[in-house]
């Protein structure tokens, strides 16, 4: 029997596969791993653009998501929507974006120049307290979406509104 190309051992794409996987999707995993820790420990990883731009992008996802349960409950409701919303609200509050806020990203710029107060990096007790705040205000959001109460969904939003105001307020730059 006369075959195009050389038989191949049966478990050589088995080893290929192995190959690849130790080679790439093990060093990527541990990249990806280490760099989530350091983050959690409030260490820094990547510059301060970087960093700035991080914690920018997580606060206009957060922003896009109060946009999202606003419409919702300021017109018709839908409640796969504002669930939706409504977890990635909390998933955000939970993300330990604070560790983002770490020296030297007082100034400067990501997608655009950060609007950080300097009392941020000096009122640890009143950040951690504005981080607590929004993320039971959050947790709530999400028990609270989940039942589709219009009505309940609106009051809670405007909870969670105010611990976005009690951060906004007391460590950023208004324009």
């Amino acid at each position: 029997m006369n075959q195009p190309y050389p038989a191949r051992p049966s478990n050589l794409k088995t080893k290929e596969r192995h190959m690849s996987f130790k080679k790439f999707v093990l060093p990527a995993a541990c990249a990806i791993s280490l760099a989530t820790a350091a983050v959690a420990h409030g260490q820094t990883v990547g510059k301060s653009a970087d960093q700035i731009r991080w914690r920018q992008s997580a606060f206009t996802t957060l922003a896009w998501s109060m946009a999202r349960i606003k419409a919702n409950v300021a017109g018709e409701f839908n409640k796969e929507q504002v669930v939706q919303a409504a977890n990635t609200i909390q998933a955000l509050a939970h993300a330990n974006i604070g560790s983002l806020f770490v020296a030297g990203t007082n100034k400067g710029k990501g997608w655009q120049e950060t609007e950080v107060k300097p009392e941020y990096f000096t009122d640890k007790a009143g950040v951690d307290k504005a981080w607590t705040n929004f993320g039971a205000a959050a947790d709530e959001l999400v028990k609270v979406a989940a039942t589709g109460d219009a009505a309940a969904v609106k009051a809670q939003f405007g909870k969670v509104g105010e611990a976005c105001k009690g951060c906004h307020d007391k460590f950023h730059v208004e324009d």
